[in-house]
């Protein structure tokens, strides 16, 4: 599971609960690996935080409260701080080398009676995917079997890169959706102590 922890167009102090509520999490589940990090450099906080678990802390996405009073402006008023967690969907890992059916078939052309009585065309189908291959190019089947796997391995690259790059714009979209209210947890003063 993916989850993100997120400032949103928060102050300095809801990028410190950033950093404070994966610390917290990281105690509570010691599986937790980060995965990416945005830092803006200012108060020790983060934007935001992608990280991976095998636990299911789905419960977990909304927003998270801390009630503090602000370590960088001793004299605010505000000591509501909120961020954001949300779940990201795993892109599914496209597995090349398994589920491929492998076909063969006479091809026909130029080449003279060997295409014609050997079967030396290659039809390769990725099961998962239902994406097919074929090579006829040359005159021998396992020539024409490396061409196939160099074209399906290609478009499974393709494939993959867009399916990351969907996961890159969804985390960025979570980053608008923090709501002020109605938290899922609630954290105290410096120490990040929960309430419950």
């Amino acid at each position: 599971m993916i989850l993100q922890i997120s400032s949103g167009q928060g102050p300095a102090e809801c990028q410190l609960a950033v950093s404070k509520l994966y610390d917290a999490l990281k105690r509570e589940y010691p599986d937790i690996t980060l995965l990416s990090s945005h830092r803006p450099g200012t108060g020790g906080g983060c934007r935001s935080l992608l990280f991976s678990t095998e636990n299911d802390l789905s419960g977990l996405e909304g927003s998270v409260q801390w009630i503090c009073q602000s370590p960088f402006r001793p004299n605010h008023r505000r000591k509501n701080w909120f961020v954001d967690i949300s779940v990201i969907p795993e892109t599914e890992g496209i597995n090349k080398e398994k589920n491929i059916r492998f076909q063969r078939f006479h091809c026909g052309g130029k080449g003279g009676q060997n295409v014609n009585k050997v079967e030396t065309g290659v039809r390769l189908v990725h099961i998962p995917t239902g994406i097919t291959v074929t090579s006829t190019l040359e005159r021998s089947q396992s020539a024409n079997r490396r061409d196939a796997m160099n074209k399906l391995n290609g478009i499974l690259e393709q494939k993959e890169w867009e399916e990351r790059q969907k996961q890159v714009k969804t985390a960025w979209q979570e980053h608008t959706g923090i709501v002020r209210g109605n938290p899922v947890r609630v954290y105290e003063g410096m120490a990040f102590k929960r309430k419950l």
